[in-house]
């Protein structure tokens, strides 16, 4: 298991509450011994700041951590600003995105697509940053076609990025048609399969209906037939998940990431019941 990679996604909280409640989260999610944590960034660099105040003190805390970096309504003198920040204090590891612009903006700026930000880090920094980019086995909500998103990340890999964490799924069989499709291409970096846990239906069908993630039917149905039943959510969630994800590191991804939501609880039981141990 060694050889794999594990990580845990936060996003920045933006209250006095939210801050003390990742805290306790980030504390009993370190005790599984991630091999990094993601802080995620906001439409058109929305929590800048609190992005780079999470990672700090997760740095300060003595765990590996990547900001986000999302490069759509932004200009090249000002995302050179945020990396050579970066670089200042001391991070390594990013996850380099497109991003969404914000709500009432219309100008998406100097970069249109996240290869020309994987492409300008490369050009400004050189080998300083591990860079990781964003895949979809489902496809891109917004892409044209299959054939387009594909071609869209195997530019990114051109431009420079060393591995890719997947858009969240429930269907193994979208995440190896991926790897095979990509690897069809001559791409051959890792790419570590995004996971959402579940416990609150509602939430994310809100999330998968505006990613293009596809709960399948049956799922869907079996959830929502559970009504306010949290506790029914919750374990077929985990079942449903678990087995995914044994499924898929018996397949052969190269690890696993996961889309905590800044709660311990789920991540924690799926990490134990997948019996994975120091990363």
């Amino acid at each position: 298991m060694n050889s794999r990679t594990f990580s845990i996604e936060f996003f920045p909280p933006k209250t006095p509450e939210g801050v003390e409640k990742l805290r306790e989260t980030r504390r009993q999610l370190a005790a599984l011994n991630p091999r990094f944590f993601s802080v995620t960034y906001g439409a058109g660099g929305s929590t800048q700041a609190n992005t780079l105040e999470t990672v700090l003190e997760i740095q300060s805390e003595g765990f590996a951590a990547a900001p986000h970096l999302s490069c759509v309504g932004s200009t090249r003198a000002g995302i050179r600003d945020i990396i050579n920040l970066f670089k200042s204090k001391g991070i390594r590891h990013m996850v380099a995105l497109r991003g969404d612009l914000p709500s009432g903006m219309a100008d998406p700026g100097e970069f249109r697509y996240a290869n020309e930000l994987v492409e300008f880090v490369r050009a400004e920094t050189g080998d300083w940053f591990h860079i990781e980019v964003a895949a979809y086995p489902e496809v891109h909500p917004q892409a044209r076609s299959a054939a387009d998103d594909l071609q869209n990340f195997v530019r990114k890999v051109r431009a420079g990025a060393d591995s890719a964490i997947t858009q969240y799924f429930f269907n193994a069989d979208a995440y190896f048609a991926f790897v095979e499709a990509i690897s069809q291409q001559g791409v051959d970096i890792p790419v570590v399969p995004g996971i959402m846990p579940i416990g609150n239906f509602s939430q994310l069908a809100r999330f998968s209906d505006a990613c293009g993630a596809e709960i399948p039917r049956w799922l869907r149905l079996k959830l929502q037939g559970y009504g306010d039943d949290v506790e029914s959510i919750r374990a077929l969630g985990l079942d449903v998940v678990t087995q995914m994800c044994e499924r898929l590191l018996v397949g052969g991804a190269p690890g696993l990431h996961f889309y905590s939501l800044n709660q311990a609880g789920l991540t924690s039981e799926i990490w134990q019941r997948l019996k994975l141990g120091k990363t």
